[in-house]
């Protein structure tokens, strides 16, 4: 099959370099931004996790980076240490389609002073990295901005979320006006625009809505906890399903740890990632798992972007996110690459509210239920209320009584909550054929007045 990548005018050697890694067929988003980045196009791009669009910049910035130049021409800017690193190890893979060219990777928790004596050295023309070490390297002049023509800030939703804006803005205040920057996120919030109008001028914006919010290639089951210990929980579910490779995110260290100290404990060989763990630690377990010597991952929303490892057969959320966008990018690490994945959600006795809300966003969920150590199709968790909806009109005592007694979880109030149901219907219809009996009474007597 001829490369498809072709149609861009790339050099040679880098079509020939990403035939070698495979890439043949362009993504939809790079479809869009390749063409347009290659004549310095300012660009804001919005889509989904796994599209592609890491390629889709630094195609363009590779290819018309000037390796004979000693000096910095872009950088490329990251919320995390994993989704740096992530960019990182997809410049290297093109790297050697450029002769001379040098790549930098620049971010928190390494040895500042090394890297700015490395600089010293031999300066770099792609600087990749987290935004604060990116700014202490600009404001130490190891890095120089004034001669910076591109500038990338990826995740950038990700990167308000995380408070690191005002950094990305000290940064970009360093560079040229004369700048084509990109900006690529999974959604753009009001919040960003600020920022967005400071720096960009007419920018192209290319938005790419995917058809469904979960991909089709992945099963999206939903299980009800029902009271049960959630780590014995999942313990089950890993060895009924026993995935390839499984990523089950929590939302809290506290939760990874706890989660992942049981499965542990339990013979099985799992990882951990979060913010708690030592950055050379956390790439010291990103390159095991790429190497396939876990089965399992326990991760906080912080690696959720930045693991890109291939394989990922299930995804379990043991917790609903806070974030309704980090559920899409949780579920968004299987399924991908034409590959299938299954995506298992627990919910806890008062989360209904919480999946309404993810429902509501287009998710829809497959409920699932654990039944003689098998995953077998459940009930619509709705079912009661759909059926009290038709048949029932609760009044607003009634309805004020039931949302009382169900967040009390005392014993029997189902049967409670029942009974007034019945009393209170039994009362209405009295009512009912007592206000019938009156009108009857009333149309009667005005007969009779009518014929006297």
């Amino acid at each position: 099959m001829e490369n498809q990548f072709k149609q861009y005018d790339l050099r040679p050697e880098l079509i020939e370099a990403l035939t070698n890694n495979d890439f043949v067929k362009p993504t939809p988003i790079q479809e869009k931004v390749i063409p347009k980045a290659l004549r310095g196009k300012s660009i804001i791009g919005q889509s989904q996790t796994g599209s592609g669009k890491t390629l889709a910049f630094l195609l363009p910035i590779i290819n018309n980076v000037d390796p004979s130049e000693n000096e910095l021409q872009t950088v490329i800017t990251a919320p995390s240490r994993e989704l740096a690193n992530q960019i990182y190890e997809a410049a290297k893979q093109l790297q050697g389609a450029r002769d001379g060219l040098r790549i930098g990777r620049f971010v928190g928790g390494t040895d500042r002073g090394r890297q700015e004596k490395k600089l010293e050295e031999n300066n770099v023309h792609i600087a990749i990295g987290t935004p604060g070490r990116i700014l202490d390297l600009l404001t130490d002049e190891a890095l120089m901005g004034h001669t910076v023509r591109t500038f990338v800030v990826d995740e950038a939703d990700m990167t308000l979320d995380m408070g690191f804006l005002d950094t990305v803005d000290k940064i970009a205040s360093t560079f040229p006006e004369k700048l084509q920057m990109m900006v690529f996120s999974a959604t753009i919030p009001q919040k960003l625009q600020p920022f967005l109008k400071k720096y960009m001028s007419s920018p192209l914006i290319i938005e790419l809505k995917p058809q469904s919010v979960i991909a089709d290639s992945v099963d999206n089951w939903l299980i009800a906890k029902k009271g049960r210990n959630t780590n014995e929980l999942i313990f089950k579910l890993l060895k009924i399903a026993n995935p390839y490779l499984a990523l089950i995110f929590a939302n809290t260290k506290t939760s990874v740890d706890e989660i992942h100290d049981y499965l542990k404990h339990q013979g099985l060989r799992v990882a951990k990632i979060h913010g708690g763990v030592e950055p050379r630690e956390r790439r010291r377990t990103m390159k095991a798992v790429a190497a396939q010597k876990y089965q399992y991952v326990v991760a906080t929303d912080l690696a959720a972007r930045g693991i890109d490892v291939k394989g990922v057969s299930h995804v379990i959320n043991a917790e609903i996110p806070s974030d309704n966008e980090f559920f899409i990018h949780r579920v968004g690490r299987t399924g991908r690459n034409g590959m299938t994945g299954t995506a298992i959600t627990l919910y806890a006795p008062g989360e209904e509210n919480k999946i309404a809300e993810l429902e509501a966003m287009g998710i829809k969920f497959t409920p699932k239920a654990i039944k003689n150590d098998e995953i077998v199709d459940s009930h619509d968790r709705n079912r009661r209320v759909k059926r009290t909806k038709e048949n029932e009109k609760l009044s607003q005592t009634m309805y004020g009584m039931l949302k009382k007694e169900q967040k009390k979880h005392k014993p029997g109030y189902k049967k409670k909550v029942r009974k007034a149901v019945e009393k209170e219907a039994w009362f209405n219809r009295r009512v009912e054929k007592r206000e019938a009996l009156r009108a009857n009474k009333r149309k009667n007597k005005s007969k009779g007045l009518n014929k006297a």
